[in-house]
């Protein structure tokens, strides 16, 4: 996929259904966004930027740990999301910078920031090792990455489950091994080589698993939109009866991670550190 297809991926359906869903992304991806912002020392004067900060919940957390001084900006390809995340800092009365850019590409000032973190916005880039060489020359000498990355759809059952269950009824687009896309870091090794061939050192690939949910009242709504799932069935040209044959289909294989009145799984991820040199 090209940086162009991105671009209008998230400028069109996919940015405005993650609008449309940001309340629940924001519950169910919390606690990962808990991990970033609590990395993050109280109090301090930090200049932080969020790569890939889509609605804003991790800038939101981040800004509020910050001390005198310290100021945290997002960026996103996605104009929609980026509305939305001014919107919420607005509300929240939180001076946060956000600009619709691709990180690889921008034009960040050379060695400002202290920290870049993402969650879930680094496996998009086209060209990830020119990418975190530019956010490298962004940030200053002994200044830390900390991004939170998905390991393999294997590892992750619950985010391809849809698609599984689906299969049978819908011609899905099949994923690619090394992105862009969701699962393009799953590789360990190739994340360690991407960080050390953009000059990033003391560099950590380290697996994390965080428990995350949703209501089991939002899941109809989550397959509805989300995913390779929900962007088909969103395409008003899919039959109606054929919808809803998928949705419940897909909703009874969800089924494993059903606990009462939540939907639990396991988010297994690499958690990526590393050092400006």
């Amino acid at each position: 996929m090209t940086d162009t297809s991105q671009h209008a991926l998230w400028n069109g359906p996919s940015g405005e259904v993650w609008v449309e869903a940001q309340a629940l992304l924001d519950g169910m991806f919390a606690p990962l966004a808990e991990q970033l912002a609590g990395a993050v020392p109280a109090g301090q004067p930090a200049q932080v930027l969020d790569v890939g900060c889509g609605t804003g919940a991790v800038c939101l957390a981040i800004a509020a740990r910050l001390g005198e001084g310290g100021h945290c900006s997002g960026v996103d390809i996605s104009a929609p999301m980026i509305a939305r995340a001014v919107e919420r800092a607005a509300a929240a009365g939180l001076q946060i910078d956000f600009a619709v850019g691709d990180a690889q590409r921008h034009r960040f000032a050379p060695a400002r920031l202290d920290r870049i973190v993402s969650r879930f916005g680094v496996m998009f880039f086209d060209d990830p090792v020119q990418a975190f060489a530019n956010l490298r020359q962004a940030t200053r000498s002994g200044g830390t990455l900390h991004a939170l990355a998905w390991r393999s759809a294997a590892e992750n059952p619950f985010m391809t489950t849809a698609e599984r269950a689906a299969a049978p009824f819908l011609a899905l687009p099949p994923r690619t091994a090394d992105g862009p896309g969701q699962f393009a870091f799953a590789n360990r090794q190739r994340v360690r080589d991407i960080l050390a061939d953009s000059g990033w050192r003391d560099i950590d690939v380290t697996a994390v698993g965080q428990v995350c949910s949703i209501r089991t009242a939002d899941l109809h709504r989550y397959v509805s939109l989300l995913g390779p799932v929900g962007g088909m069935l969103r395409d008003p040209q899919i039959d109606a009866a054929l919808r809803t044959r998928v949705l419940q289909v897909v909703e009874q294989a969800f089924a494993p991670f059903v606990q009462g009145d939540r939907v639990e799984f396991v988010a297994a991820c690499w958690a990526l550190r590393a050092v400006a040199p």
